[in-house]
Parts: C-alpha cells; sequence; structure tokens
C-alpha cells in the first residue's frame, strides 16, 4: 500500500508496486515538492528513508504535474529494481503506449532513446519502439479532422476464460440483438455529419461472425453511406467455427479490406482448457475458407495462455508464420477484473514469457514481418506488451490511429469509447457507452445527443 497526500500518485505508484511480487504488502509513504524545475521526495519503506531528486524545466503545469508522476514512479522502480533483485523490460514505464510517449520526446528533443535509458527500459525495447515507429511511417499523422469509425458488436458463441469484455455466449444475449441493431442503426445514420476525414472502419467485439448473415448484412448496410470513400475497413471475423462463405460473400460485396482471425493458439490442448469449442485444425480452414477473397488477414495469438509450454507457444508462432497472413499481432496475457481466469488465480507467473517474446521477434522478423504497433496493459505476464506486426506495405490504418490517440474515435456500441482529438492542443475528450447491453440500449438516445455535441457539425 502506498501513502502520499495526492490519491491519483498514489494509484499511479501503486501501478510500479504491482510489477514486483510481494510488494503489494510492504508499507509504503511518499512526499514530494517541486518548483517546476527542482523535483524532490523521499519513500519511506519499512523504517528507512529513499530520497531523489531529478532536475528538468517544466513548460506548463500539465507537464508539471507530469514530471512530478514519472520521477516519482522512476525513483520507486529504481528502490523495489534494487529490493527484489529484478529488473523489468519497460523499466518503471506503466503507460499504455509507449511510443506515444516516444514521439512526444522526438517533438520534443529530436530523440528518445536516452530519455528510455532513464527510465530503466531494456535495449531491445527501445529498439522495438524504434522500429515500430519506422513500420508507422506513411501510416501515421497528426491532422485536424482525421477520423476512425468503431462499431462495436458484443457477442460471442462462448466467452474465453482470459476474457474480461462485456461479451456472453449469444444464447443469453440474443434477446437483445433487434434492439441492439436497430440502436446501432440509429447511431451509425447520426454520426455521418460528424465525420470530415475517414480514414477507417473497424467492427470488432466480440466475435462480430457470430451474427447471422442477415444480420451482418444490416450493420454493413448501416455503416456503407459513411464510407464513400473506400477507406480500410476490417471485420474481426474471429473463431473459425463461425465461419460460412456467405459470411465472406458479405464481407466483400460491402467492400471489407480486412479479416481478423482470432486463432489465439495453435494448441487444441490450450483451445479447450480457454474455453473455445473448436481445433487448430479448424483455424487453418477458416483462413484456407478467407484466402480466395483477397482480404489482409490478421492473425492473433496470446503469449502465456493456461499451461501452454513454450514448445506450444513456438508452434503457434510457426504455423501463424507458414499460413502467411498480412499480420499477426502477439499479445501478452493479461488478467483483468471480470476473467474467470482472475478469479481463478490472483498473480499471473511469468514463467518463460521472456522466452516466448523473444522467439515470437526472432521468427518473425526472419520471416518478413515489421513490428507496427505496440501497446501494454496493467496485470499483463512478466511486464511485457502486445505487438502488432506486418508484412510491408499492409499496417492497419486503424490500430496505428487507435494506439497512438492520433485521430478521432467515433465509437458506437455497448462499451464503445468515443474520443476527439485535438491534436494542436495535445488534450483529448472522451465518451463512454455503458458496458452492459441493456443500459447501452436505454441511454442510445442521450449517447448520441453527447456525441453530437463533442464532434460537432465537421469533427
Amino acid at each position: 500500500m502506498v501513502s502520499c497526500a495526492s490519491e491519483w500518485l498514489a494509484q499511479e505508484l501503486m501501478d510500479v508496486v504491482r510489477l514486483f511480487e510481494g510488494a503489494d504488502a510492504l508499507e509504503i509513504s511518499h512526499s514530494c515538492k517541486d518548483d517546476g524545475t527542482h523535483f524532490s521526495g523521499s519513500f519511506r519503506i519499512d523504517g528507512r528513508e529513499y530520497p531523489y531528486a531529478y532536475e528538468e524545466n517544466a513548460r506548463s503545469q500539465t507537464e508539471r504535474k507530469s514530471l512530478v508522476k514519472r520521477f516519482a514512479k522512476l525513483a520507486l522502480y529504481n528502490i523495489l529494481s534494487e529490493r527484489y533483485q529484478k529488473k523489468l523490460p519497460w523499466g518503471s514505464l506503466t503507460g499504455i503506449r509507449p511510443t506515444r510517449l516516444a514521439y512526444a520526446r522526438l517533438e520534443k528533443n529530436g530523440e528518445f532513446e536516452g530519455f528510455f535509458r532513464e527510465l530503466g527500459v531494456s535495449e531491445e525495447n527501445i529498439e522495438l519502439t524504434a522500429r515500430v515507429i519506422a513500420g508507422q511511417a506513411g501510416v501515421y499523422e497528426k491532422e485536424e479532422g482525421n477520423c476512425d469509425l468503431f462499431v462495436a458488436l458484443p457477442f460471442c458463441p462462448t466467452k474465453c476464460v482470459y476474457c474480461s469484455f462485456i461479451t456472453a455466449p449469444i444464447a443469453g444475449t440474443r434477446k437483445y440483438m433487434p434492439a441492439y441493431l436497430a440502436a446501432l442503426e440509429e447511431e451509425l445514420k447520426t454520426a455521418a455529419p460528424l465525420i470530415k476525414n475517414l480514414r477507417s472502419v473497424y467492427i470488432g467485439g466480440g466475435t462480430p461472425f457470430v451474427l447471422e448473415p442477415e444480420k451482418l448484412g444490416r450493420v454493413f448496410r448501416a455503416v456503407a453511406p459513411l464510407r464513400g470513400n473506400g477507406c480500410e475497413y476490417t471485420v474481426e471475423a474471429g473463431r473459425p467455427d463461425v465461419f460460412t462463405e456467405e459470411k465472406l460473400d458479405l464481407c466483400k460485396e460491402y467492400g471489407v479490406t480486412r479479416l481478423c482471425v482470432n486463432a489465439q493458439s495453435f494448441s487444441d490442448k490450450t483451445l479447450a482448457a480457454i474455453g473455445r469449442k473448436h481445433s487448430a485444425e479448424d483455424v487453418v480452414k477458416a483462413f484456407e475458407m478467407a484466402k480466395p477473397y483477397g482480404f489482409d488477414i490478421n492473425c492473433d495469438l496470446i503469449a502465456g495462455l493456461t499451461g501452454e509450454s513454450l514448445e506450444e507457444f513456438q508452434n503457434s508462432v510457426d504455423t501463424a508464420i507458414a499460413l502467411s497472413p498480412e499480420n499477426i499481432t502477439v499479445h501478452t496475457l493479461c488478467l483483468k477484473k471480470g476473467a474467470k481466469l482472475k478469479e481463478e488465480t490472483e498473480t499471473l507467473s511469468a514463467g518463460g514469457m521472456s522466452a516466448m517474446i523473444a522467439y515470437s521477434r526472432e521468427k518473425l522478423t526472419a520471416a518478413g514481418y515489421e513490428p507496427y504497433y505496440l501497446y501494454r496493459q496493467k496485470y499483463m505476464a512478466g511486464a511485457h506488451e502486445n505487438v502488432g506486426w506486418t508484412k510491408k506495405g499492409h499496417a492497419c490504418v486503424y490500430n496505428v490511429d487507435v494506439m497512438e490517440e492520433s485521430a478521432n474515435n467515433l465509437a458506437v456500441g455497448a462499451n464503445a469509447i468515443s474520443k476527439r482529438v485535438y491534436p494542436s492542443e495535445g488534450r483529448i475528450e472522451r465518451i463512454g457507452s455503458p458496458k452492459d447491453i441493456p443500459t447501452y440500449l436505454e441511454k442510445v438516445e442521450k449517447l448520441i445527443e453527447e456525441k453530437n455535441k463533442l464532434f460537432g457539425s465537421r469533427g
């Protein structure tokens, strides 16, 4: 537990504490002061004082607050790293967007590597960050009026044990489908005047392909008037047990350009353990079914799934590479509240996580893939990251925009978060839709009003 004068800072410091197993049992007190240039403070742990002091000129009150947080977290990380004789791959960084921080540093100083070293980031991850920034060249941009559209379909065949999303087996949520589709249609109709320069469309979930073709077609028809410029169009098809040629035909008819096949693993034992009702061979068949349509395909893998060995994960990486999708995303298992797996285990052992991540980087690089986006979450195994890998020329615009928060995101549906980005001011405003479907349905008209106000006539 961390006690200090500012509650928000105490929460930030607890994010550092949770990086070290057993540190949450420590009684930690913190005090600090600054004048906008000199930042000093002290931690008290087990009766011992640990003072720290740093210097940097804050150009605004916002930056001053950010520096207070950064230096306190760095000092605490260094103390705990020494105490537990453990260095973490991202050092004192606990935020979810390392590349966004790197971009800010590049704009300010022309380089970020030295800054990341000061924060304790490993040389491997400094190199990874540089490669991601290079991989975003030609895609990343910050322009007023740029916008991405997200459509949430929170329905799944079954719920995986690691999943913390609001999705539930469709057998229990199907009764909401007619009202939910009508609400989506209304949200999409009113969204059209709010979009200036549409960069991409992403239909996610859940598992959108769990919808029957006629219902999926309704969603596609509602999106069609907003996508007159033929921009990137992604559908998170999801699991192979809901793939059909009729649904793939619909995607092709409405101009979908990208399809996500969420394999997660190519081990039948692992798939059964996480609650999937299909085999690894079914995933391969889904790839074969989708290939003639010419979509860019993304395959998701998760390192650290229930009981999976290093050898099993390596086989999943090798199998994904052999299938040759345009994108492969390697996630690190993250245990969040709401996931069944979280209820069964309070701490997640990193185990061979570092070896899994190292293997994926080596093999994907050798196969011609380059990292083009990365993000992190709390409670990730081994304090690692999620990385999207792409073949040259196939980076997903939506993923870059969302991870770097460089464009507006107009999101419709339950548990969808809309963001208005103000690049010239360096700030973001958000509107979050209710997580559960019944509450979303009750409040959809109010949400439409709020989005009209946030985005204006030509957001």
